[in-house]
């Protein structure tokens, strides 16, 4: 698959995380069925030397909630400050109520 195919497709499946809620690499990797959470990690890594805001980076996260990407921001204090304008609180570079905010592409993504 074309790299800017699949970029687009983890974009896509990014702009799609409700407000409030955050996802995880690995789960947008699982959801396309293409590559692996290092995959999603690169493209969203892409992205961000753009720094395109329409697609929303800082819900992703790591698999145990941390803000691994973090420093992929124009500061290392942007993701926690965008996560907690939408009512996500985040206590040591990790999402307060990790399993309660997550968010699966597969709840809310248009398969057809």
């Amino acid at each position: 698959m074309e790299r800017k195919m699949y970029f687009e497709q983890v974009y896509d499946v990014v702009r799609s995380v409700p407000i409030g809620r955050v996802t995880t690499y690995g789960a947008i990797a699982d959801y396309l069925a293409l590559g692996s959470a290092r995959m999603v990690g690169w493209a969203l890594r892409n992205m961000s030397a753009q720094f395109d805001g329409d697609v929303p980076a800082h819900r992703v996260v790591n698999r145990l909630g941390e803000l691994s990407g973090r420093h992929q921001f124009p500061t290392p204090e942007y993701m926690q400050l965008m996560l907690e304008q939408e009512g996500v609180k985040v206590e040591n570079d990790r999402v307060v109520d990790f399993k309660g905010r997550f968010w699966h592409p597969g709840e809310g993504m248009d398969n057809g």
